[in-house]
């Protein structure tokens, strides 16, 4: 069974495999028919977003301002701990570059370059324990 998951805006298609009742689950009885109450029309339809794959590196979240423009930033998607850093101050990155590496919860975390420009500062070092929408680089 395919199903569709969306997680903090960005959409995961996903296979299901239904377990028999004999396969170490117990015999449940089904669940009554609920009707939930269907959400107020949204204003703008949601952008289709692509399926990510598993060899695809995590990406950062948009930046607070455009993508490498002056004085955008990069913040990080999760708590964790900065394990590597593979940027500097005056480094000129393009698009997808990974800037640094966080671990959070056993899992590492690549985080990538919004848009191509060049960094003014690297605000963590490897060790450093960051929060979620904590500023890790500014760009110029």
């Amino acid at each position: 069974m395919k199903l569709k998951i969306t997680v903090h805006g960005v959409a995961y298609e996903v296979d299901v495999e239904v377990l028999d009742p004999g396969e170490g689950f117990p015999s449940l009885a089904p669940l009554p028919n609920v009707q939930t109450a269907q959400p107020k029309a949204r204003t703008a339809p949601p952008a289709s977003a692509p399926t990510p794959s598993a060899a695809a590196p995590a990406a950062s979240p948009p930046p607070s301002a455009g993508g490498g423009a002056s004085g955008s930033a990069v913040a990080s998607p999760i708590a964790g701990t900065v394990v590597e850093v593979r940027a500097k101050a005056g480094d000129a990155v393009n698009q997808g570059d990974v800037l640094l590496v966080i671990e959070a919860m056993k899992m590492n975390t690549s985080i990538a370059a919004p848009g191509a420009g060049r960094i003014r500062a690297v605000e963590v070092a490897a060790g450093d324990t960051v929060r979620e929408g904590q500023t890790l680089v500014t760009f110029e």
